[in-house]
């Protein structure tokens, strides 16, 4: 095992609309897309598409939707490691002027514990918070063993404090300082004081405010995709996540803010295209976004 992601699996049906119907209303969309979903998830697809060997523990449906998750996961030689639910989850996104609505209908209510993998070889664990039991069993397991260990702090869930003194990157969205009623500069403070060695607040447009090594504190711009070419942001800090990870997995000795250079080109691309799947940069399309759009 060279890299072990664990989240939540959903299938995400992505469609642009000109409106929203409400009451009896009928509409017809203008483009969709059909494709895999959850954090961690989008994240792993990132990093295989740009040659890593992630595994993925996570939520899966002996129905349908799950047999069209494991074909999607087949195509991209990423290993399953089941978490068995009864029912698939699903999210319905609207892309609308560079945000997105999101309704989501989530099965989490594991049918079986967590497997006991084997993690020899293992040289990082990215985590989104779900399965929280399995999120803080492994990233013990992962500090002891010396593999890097990254979290995607969408939100704050209820071991979140607990796990982020065994994570060693985290990079937290915009939700996730608004819980816990802090701004972005006093959200890396509090990601210090838990022992994270490189912290980011991802902040869409306007790039990430992060710290490396040594704690000093700067912004990494989002390169400058005109709005008029952005068609869908949902997934674009997933493919981010998935991007550093995968850059990290070749280049481990190259410093963070070489990582996240190269992961924030990945983001540019996949906002111009509608869902995650075709949101999944090459190497070869993240070196036209950094020709195309200078930092």
């Amino acid at each position: 095992m060279q890299a072990l992601f664990i989240g939540q699996s959903y299938i995400d049906v992505t469609m642009l609309a000109d409106a929203m119907p409400t009451g009896d209303d009928k509409a017809v969309a203008r483009d969709y897309a059909v494709s895999f979903g959850g954090n961690a998830v989008t994240a792993a697809f990132a990093c295989a598409r740009l040659g890593g060997a992630p595994e993925l523990l996570t939520s899966l449906a002996d129905d349908w939707l799950g047999r069209m998750f494991i074909d999607m996961a087949n195509r991209y030689s990423i290993p399953i490691h089941p978490r068995h639910v009864r029912r698939s989850s699903l999210s319905f996104i609207f892309p609308n002027n560079g945000k997105r609505a999101i309704l989501r209908a989530r099965d989490d209510d594991y049918m079986d514990p967590a497997p006991d993998l084997n993690l020899a070889g293992c040289r990082l664990l990215h985590l989104d918070g779900h399965q929280q039991d399995a999120a803080l069993s492994y990233a013990k397991a992962c500090r002891e063993r010396g593999a890097l260990t990254s979290l995607d702090g969408g939100a704050v869930r209820e071991n979140t404090h607990d796990l982020l003194a065994f994570i060693d990157v985290a990079i937290v969205a915009e939700r996730f300082c608004e819980q816990m009623n802090l701004d972005a500069a006093a959200t890396l403070d509090y990601l210090k004081s838990r022992g994270c060695r490189i912290g980011g607040v991802t902040q869409g447009e306007h790039g990430m405010l992060w710290y490396d090594e040594s704690g000093k504190v700067d912004r990494l711009p989002a390169l400058p995709v005109p709005p008029a070419l952005i068609v869908d942001t949902s997934g674009a800090g997933d493919v981010f996540h998935g991007a550093y990870l995968a850059s990290f997995l070749e280049h481990p000795t190259a410093s963070w803010r070489d990582h996240f250079d190269f992961a924030r080109a990945a983001s540019a691309y996949k906002v111009q295209h509608l869902g995650n799947e075709a949101g999944l940069p090459s190497r070869a399309d993240i070196e036209t976004m950094r020709t195309l759009y200078p930092a």
